[in-house]
């Protein structure tokens, strides 16, 4: 067994110009201190060199806005639901009935508006791609403006991220579109409060579009809505017939 002060000094000989080795708050023996303290080290500096290796090998990203937009007309097709409020028509004998059951349509949208919050989290994390950078930041709802060079993380992220949007916004648009039917059939009735919540999604979505909202600020209340959205449409649940 090596004593503390030898442990301590084959350290110091180790990590040269590192700096002092942290000592405050020791447990155990100094030799598995050393050890735990080494191993954060390698961790740390396998880290650096992989962050290295992502920032030499980069490539220019599609535009971004070609994903969120996407990503935002899913939202607007569930936030659609709205519209029944105002313009549906009593049932008519002859008007067909959905294949169906409205509790299938509802469970689906629901997971429709879970897919497209995990999809705007995704673009919150992939700041480098999705905020912007450098005068971009501050650049309106334009495409041709983010030009950003990431590294393959990012492209894999952009890719499976369009993958899901499209997948997303088919889903979504056919759930909705089930969901109003069943509105409109009488098979769920809910209260004006809930389209008011609907009502007030659209609204958001057309600000964006209306202001010309920069990169960040289409993500973050993306993101929002969607969460809104989640949470109206798990409120439909409880007003199915019987």
């Amino acid at each position: 067994m090596y004593s503390a002060a030898q442990c301590h000094q084959f350290a110091v000989g180790l990590l040269g110009s590192r700096g002092p080795i942290p000592t405050a708050g020791l447990t155990g023996s100094t030799s598995e201190h050393l050890l735990a303290y080494f191993g954060d080290l390698i961790l740390s500096d396998n880290q650096a060199e992989a962050a290295g290796a992502e920032d030499s090998d980069t490539r220019i990203a599609p535009d971004p806005f070609s994903a969120v937009l996407p990503a935002l007309a899913a939202l607007g097709a569930i936030a659609s639901i709205a519209t029944v409020n105002w313009v549906a028509q009593d049932r008519t004998p002859d008007r067909s009935k959905s294949k169906r059951k409205v509790v299938v349509a509802l469970r689906d949208l629901e997971k429709c508006c879970l897919g497209l919050q995990e999809i705007f989290k995704r673009f919150h994390k992939a700041k480098k791609l999705f905020a912007g950078e450098g005068a971009a930041v501050s650049s309106p709802l334009k495409f041709g403006v983010h030009g950003t060079r990431v590294g393959p993380n990012a492209i894999r992220i952009y890719h499976q991220s369009m993958n899901d949007i499209a997948s997303m916004l088919v889903l979504a648009s056919q759930n909705a579109y089930e969901v109003m039917a069943a509105i409109e059939d009488g098979e769920v009735d809910p209260p004006d409060e809930i389209f008011y919540g609907f009502g007030e999604a659209q609204e958001e979505l057309n600000q964006l579009v209306l202001e010309r909202a920069t990169l960040k600020q289409s993500v973050e209340v993306g993101l929002q809505i969607a969460v809104k959205l989640t949470d109206l449409v798990g409120q439909l649940k409880e007003f199915r017939g019987a």
